[in-house]
């Protein structure tokens, strides 16, 4: 009889490429984070490599004047201001469902083939792994760009083409809220009580609980969709 020897990850070298062969132990590996503010390197190629990496900063400076450039054509075509406001309040209300339908059930699928395990790393995994890697909270701007494309064209299929730009422009000022408190959570020092509240809430999820508190920006669809983690005062009291 041949006994399968357990594949281990080499930390010294690329990972993306690796932590495919852990097959079924991939899920255990990729949940016992590191905490470091170092991230590992990804891949052998420097090309490849750079683009991975993402200053936070550089979220909000690539797709703000392109918020404010969507929202202006809509006013541009003639949308009144209160109408088009609307439409981007509208908008940031549709992403905090995407960003916690995106972490929920994208983010957090269970994989053990070797390409699912691969392309799980590349989009989260790799964030649980290494929490406080500080070049890859963010979304690299190339992907982003990438999708934002069918975003529009299914936003262009169900509204109206003046209203269309106002509430793209309203789901990735939502997106780039999402991404900026994000980092921050992970690398601010909050005084005041909500934003306080909120990276106990994440962090809660990175290290306690990882597969509850799906929510980023907000608490909101976890509490709708029954998956809010219950503070460590409520289980104690069991």
């Amino acid at each position: 009889m041949v006994v399968a020897q357990e594949f281990t990850v080499d930390l010294n070298k690329p990972l993306v490429f690796q932590v495919g062969h852990l097959g079924e132990a991939y899920q255990e590996w990729v949940h016992q984070p590191i905490v470091s503010k170092e991230g590992p390197r990804f891949f052998e190629s420097d090309f490849w490599e750079f683009l991975t990496l993402t200053i936070w900063w550089a979220i909000p400076v690539i797709w703000l004047p392109v918020v404010c450039w969507c929202i202006s054509m809509s006013i541009r075509m003639g949308q009144t201001l209160p109408h088009v406001a609307l439409m981007v309040l509208f908008g940031i209300f549709v992403w905090t469902l995407l960003e916690y339908t995106l972490h929920r059930f994208l983010f957090h699928i269970k994989t053990r083939s070797y390409w699912g395990n691969t392309i799980h790393y590349l989009l989260h995994g790799c964030h649980h792994k290494h929490p406080m890697d500080g070049l890859r909270l963010v979304f690299p701007p190339a992907a982003t760009a990438v999708l934002l494309f069918p975003f529009w064209k299914l936003l262009s299929l169900v509204s109206a083409p003046t209203t269309t730009p106002a509430l793209f422009g309203g789901g990735l000022l939502g997106y780039v809220m999402y991404d900026v408190t994000h980092y921050y959570l992970h690398h601010g020092q909050p005084s005041s009580e909500v934003p306080k509240n909120l990276k106990k809430y994440h962090l809660n999820h990175h290290f306690r609980i990882q597969n509850k508190g799906f929510g980023i920006t907000s608490s909101l669809w976890d509490r709708v969709f029954g998956t809010l983690p219950q503070t460590k005062a409520a289980e104690k009291s069991k």
